[in-house]
């Protein structure tokens, strides 16, 4: 049986909901130190077999809107040319596109927020950005841990994102609570 622990950046993503499922939820703060570092003193703590990652995203893509499921999830801010392509760490085996299992949106990590479109997203086939999941998703890598990300659109990644972000921050707190009802009701 699976032993789920939710992680999100912010506690302001919940606004007070109570988790159901007896779930523990631990908040990162925003960023990819701040994720990787979260998770990781928290794996001893929960010995999760799944990491449930919920959090907000810019989206690319005008037609991408609500909860969405992440399939696989790069670095848009790993820029270490010439010894190594963007979105690859030089001198890592990692693979530099680490994929859920499920199928779902591309989304790209990056330490900046995202105020228009990039076109190496474009290029990348980035649905949504994000500033936490790739080093989420590289912790569950290195630990052999299962992971799935679900991410609510707040913005269009364009001048008005960070204010429309802030508007929405809490707007998909019932949308993933359904979410995990539907994953974790027999």
């Amino acid at each position: 049986m699976d032993k789920p622990l939710i992680v999100t950046a912010l506690s302001d993503e919940f606004a007070n909901e109570a988790i159901p499922h007896e779930i523990p939820v631990i908040f990162t703060g925003l960023g990819k130190l701040n994720a990787g570092l979260s998770l990781l003193q928290s794996l001893q703590r929960y010995q999760p077999t799944i990491v449930l990652n919920f959090g907000t995203a810019g989206r690319l893509n005008n037609s991408i809107s609500g909860l969405v499921e992440v399939a696989d999830v790069i670095q848009h801010d790993m820029a270490a040319e010439p010894l190594a392509p963007r979105g690859q760490t030089p001198f890592d085996d990692t693979p530099h596109l680490l994929r859920s299992g499920f199928d779902g949106v591309r989304c790209a990590t990056g330490d900046s927020f995202v105020t228009s479109v990039d076109p190496w997203l474009v290029e990348q086939n980035v649905h949504v950005v994000d500033m936490e999941l790739f080093a989420l998703a590289l912790v569950c890598h290195r630990h052999d841990i299962a992971w799935r990300s679900f991410k609510y659109i707040t913005d269009d990644t364009d001048d008005n994102a960070a204010q429309d972000w802030a508007d929405k921050v809490h707007h998909g707190r019932h949308l993933f609570l359904t979410k995990l009802d539907e994953l974790f009701t027999p």
